[in-house]
């Protein structure tokens, strides 16, 4: 794939956060999918605790069969201290140089993270959304801002999740019985269209299919690095 840089990364903690308040105001929160949806990709990021080598995995997926049709991956050293909030400048990067040898331009990403459930309406997904120009959405294992009351516990049951008086996004449950999801829109995608595409993306595991596969593709990428150094 190609797309225009959108910034530099030389920035610290009060830059970033700046930056994110500038750009949250050019997210698109309107669905904006092509119809049909044809491909899917799901993304993440892996690494050791503490540790500085990151592993970025692409997976894309045919939709509605939810097929394998390309992977890409990318690692690097990323020297952005973890900080609450400012998750993207520390991913981001990796997971842009695995974009890039990605072959085919998906319809929509889903993203192991938030989208506009963030103090600054700016998550990873809503970066990587404006980055890359496509829809995004940010499908996140734990809620990082806004309340919620407790969804129901069948497949689709959801409730709104709220922050200083603005829906954000939904808590979504997408397996009976088993921990809901926060999802919230990154870019050119409604928090409606964000939750169906998810339950779409649903087989029989808690995570939606593609992130689901890209955290694996990333653990093994970091698994099988740590074997080589071993080996050496």
């Amino acid at each position: 794939m190609d797309f225009p840089e959108l910034h530099d990364w030389g920035v610290d903690y009060r830059q970033a956060a700046d930056l994110q308040r500038n750009l949250a105001g050019r997210i698109v929160c309107e669905n904006t999918l092509p119809q049909p949806l044809r491909t899917v990709a799901g993304v993440d990021v892996s690494y050791e605790k503490h540790g500085d080598l990151f592993f970025a995995g692409i997976v894309l997926l045919s939709l509605p069969e939810l097929n394998v049709l390309e992977e890409s991956s990318a690692s690097g050293r990323m020297t952005f201290p973890y900080i609450p909030g400012l998750l993207s400048f520390r991913e981001l990067p990796i997971l842009l140089a695995a974009f890039r040898r990605l072959r085919t331009v998906p319809d929509v990403v889903l993203v192991d993270g938030q989208g506009i459930a963030h103090p600054r309406r700016f998550g990873l997904a809503s970066h990587l959304g404006l980055w890359l120009d496509l829809p995004t959405v940010g499908c996140a294992k734990s809620r990082l801002c806004g309340e919620n009351e407790a969804p129901g516990t069948r497949r689709g049951d959801q409730v709104p999740l709220r922050h200083r008086g603005e829906e954000i996004g939904v808590v979504l449950t997408t397996r009976d019985r088993i921990k809901p999801l926060y999802i919230s829109p990154g870019h050119r995608i409604d928090i409606a269209a964000a939750a169906d595409l998810v339950l779409a993306c649903g087989r029989r595991y808690r995570l939606p299919e593609p992130t689901r596969l890209a955290h694996h593709l990333t653990n093994r990428l970091r698994r099988e690095d740590s074997a080589g150094e071993g080996a050496r």
